[in-house]
């Protein structure tokens, strides 16, 4: 099939299955980039490997600027982009030590909590108003979160808390996000969080632990967390910008598939019975809270529409 078939296949599509697409390959590249990310973190660590993942990403971004023009890293918000830079990096470094340290599918389950976070974060920073519907989806939510880590136990692993960190800080990026024009292009987005991420990732690294120099496996391999990275943030963004929400979010679960599917085959890694209950009520509590919002926001536009 020649390129312009598959691009007029591509145009025939509904815009909510152009978008279930773009998520899914997102969640491709996650689950790649992951398991790069926990080989590699292991060999140099968190630190560095985190300012790999920025600086790489960002040199993956130029033939896509190349291609768009210079036009398109116009921004009026890099106020914005600046707290979205750091927020990103301190979630990436909470995440790269959680990858290291916890079986993929358990840190996937517990990163789905940023919703649960938002919600509290919407309440309290942002005044909205939440009623008991999603409060109750929302406990729901973290407790599952308590049965994946059954604090108090024997079972209980601290590493958990980078994860829980990493989805907290997302939280707090999406709040921050809420500011930024939905105009706003996706590539002027990732251009300016790698442009900010990358030396701040590297002055922590430098500060925080031993330098290691790369070996001709390791260079590949944060490549490929660099390149993997960067499409599966770029592919993200456009799942939501082709998309509805409500129809888009849920394929974003299919990371735990396939996350859980490379911790399986490559790191013999098996979730226990707790791990399956927890993630089964996170994800249902998160898909609820999805749809939940979606409707609200379908609802607030009629209301708009008829109000004039």
């Amino acid at each position: 099939m020649t390129p312009k078939a598959v691009l007029k296949r591509w145009h025939g599509l509904t815009p909510n299955l152009q978008g279930a697409c773009w998520m899914l390959l997102s969640c491709l590249g996650f689950s790649a980039m992951v398991s790069f990310v926990k080989i590699a973190a292991r060999e140099l660590g968190p630190f560095e490997t985190t300012f790999f993942r920025c600086f790489f990403g960002f040199l993956a971004l130029f033939p896509l600027i190349a291609w768009h023009g210079i036009g398109a890293l116009r921004t009026r918000h890099l106020g914005m982009h600046a707290w979205r830079g750091i927020l990103g990096m301190v979630s990436m470094m909470c995440a790269y030590f959680g990858i290291e340290r916890l079986p993929l599918a358990s840190y996937t389950a517990l990163s789905f909590s940023k919703p649960l976070f938002a919600i509290v974060l919407a309440v309290f920073v942002l005044h909205e108003t939440v009623r008991w519907r999603r409060w109750a989806a929302t406990l729901v939510g973290f407790f599952g979160v308590l049965v994946m880590m059954r604090p108090g136990t024997e079972s209980f692993d601290p590493n958990a808390l980078f994860a829980l960190g990493d989805a907290f800080s997302i939280a707090i990026l999406i709040t921050v996000l809420k500011r930024i024009p939905a105009y706003e292009k996706p590539l002027a987005m990732m251009f300016y969080f790698g442009l900010i991420s990358s030396p701040l990732a590297l002055a922590l690294t430098l500060g925080l632990q031993p330098w290691v120099w790369p070996d001709g496996i390791d260079w590949a391999m944060l490549a490929a967390i660099g390149v993997f990275g960067a499409l599966s943030q770029y592919w993200w963004i456009m799942a939501f910008r082709a998309g509805e929400a409500s129809a888009v979010a849920p394929f974003d679960y299919s990371r735990l598939i396939f996350t859980g599917a490379v911790g399986w085959m490559v790191f013999s890694e098996i979730p226990d019975v707790w791990t399956l209950i927890g993630a089964g009520l996170i994800v249902a509590s998160t898909i609820y809270l999805a749809r939940r919002e979606a409707r609200l926001n379908r609802t607030s536009a009629g209301a708009t529409t008829l109000t004039g």
